[in-house]
């Protein structure tokens, strides 16, 4: 199963890429990474077009520190709402507590395992993956914004007791000891971060425990990330047909696989692309369509449809009245059960 990430991972690709002399647009077509996820930190794309972009990015420039430097450069915005619960936490204990449990709204293939003695903490990083463990830019990137979020709590002034890392000691350990600023041991058993037990009750100033407590309900509310091939297409597709540039190619390139294998898993799930397709179609033609400013050949455009009357026909098949009809206030009775359901789902999201 495809894992997926915020593309709020990529925001400062862009800036690392250029500053190590990469085309930041070449490499990530290189890879099949969509352009516009540049531009929408929310839309997911496909944890494996991710790591091959800094694998590819680290070998090309020859800046083996590649996933570091994204790592320097990122922070709790980077996690969306999961940075949001964090910050608002009471304690450096509470927030680390929080990013464990909710990391996986961000990146679907992430967990942190939280274990405790008398004297330390150990933070254990996981990256699920087909090999038996991810390649080290995308280790180097994770680990290093924990390291970095951790850090921010603190304002800075704050270093670990150790980190562990599994792969084999780089040519410059040097800078591995400077991001983490603390002893770095290479060849370990996992990837992992150690800190002062005392270290967890450092209270968080800015810190807002009536915020965090709002929040964690509205996360724990849409917490349950999407599992099967069906539902990981609808998140997608979801995502984009608001930006009018939803294709089965569109979305093959943030799952990183071919329009192909969309379909075949897709029909194993006992649905199609189209389906799925036409549903989120009427949930937001709904939405649009009460506007009576918005233009109906805009609203067309915008849902993917060759020209207006297109959408007009399948909007009297959809619906069995005419978008004018609706606007009037006509809702026969297959209708009113499309679009009440469509509402339901929509305050599900």
């Amino acid at each position: 199963m495809t894992d997926l990430i915020r593309s709020a991972s990529l925001t400062y690709y862009p800036e690392v890429a250029r500053s190590v002399g990469l085309d930041p647009k070449q490499m990530m077509r290189k890879v099949g990474l969509p352009l516009a996820c540049l531009e929408k930190p929310d839309v997911r794309i496909a944890v494996a077009g991710l790591r091959r972009l800094l694998e590819i990015s680290a070998e090309a420039s020859g800046a083996e520190d590649f996933g570091l430097r994204l790592a320097e450069r990122g922070g709790l915005t980077n996690l969306g709402p999961v940075g949001l619960i964090v910050r608002e936490q009471a304690t450096i204990g509470d927030a680390i507590e929080a990013l464990s449990r909710f990391i996986h709204v961000h990146h679907d293939g992430m967990r942190l395992d939280v274990t405790r003695d008398k004297k330390s903490v150990t933070i254990t990083m996981h990256l699920r993956g087909r090999r038996p463990r991810a390649p080290r830019q995308s280790i180097d990137m994770a680990l290093g914004s924990v390291h970095r979020i951790i850090r921010s709590l603190f304002g800075g002034n704050w270093r670990p007791l150790e980190v562990h890392l599994h792969y084999p000691p780089p040519r410059d350990r040097k800078r591995c000891r400077e991001f983490f600023d603390c002893p770095v041991t290479f060849n370990a058993d996992g990837d992992a971060i150690v800190l002062s037990a005392h270290d967890m009750g450092r209270r968080i100033p800015s810190a807002h425990p009536l915020v965090a407590s709002y929040l964690r309900k509205r996360i724990e509310a849409v917490e349950t990330r999407p599992a099967s091939w069906d539902e990981k297409v609808d998140e997608v597709v979801r995502s984009l047909l608001s930006s009018g540039e939803c294709t089965v190619e569109r979305v093959a390139e943030h799952l990183a696989c071919t329009r192909r294998t969309i379909h075949r898993h897709l029909a194993a799930c006992g649905t199609s692309f189209s389906e799925i397709l036409d549903a989120r179609r009427a949930e937001l033609v709904i939405q649009l369509i009460e506007d009576p400013g918005r233009q109906l050949s805009a609203i067309a455009e915008q849902l993917g449809f060759s020209a207006q009357s297109a959408m007009a026909r399948w909007f009297r098949h959809r619906f069995g009245c005419s978008i004018t009809e609706w606007r009037r206030g006509v809702r026969p009775a297959v209708a009113r059960a499309d679009a009440e359901g469509g509402e339901a789902r929509a305050a599900r999201v």
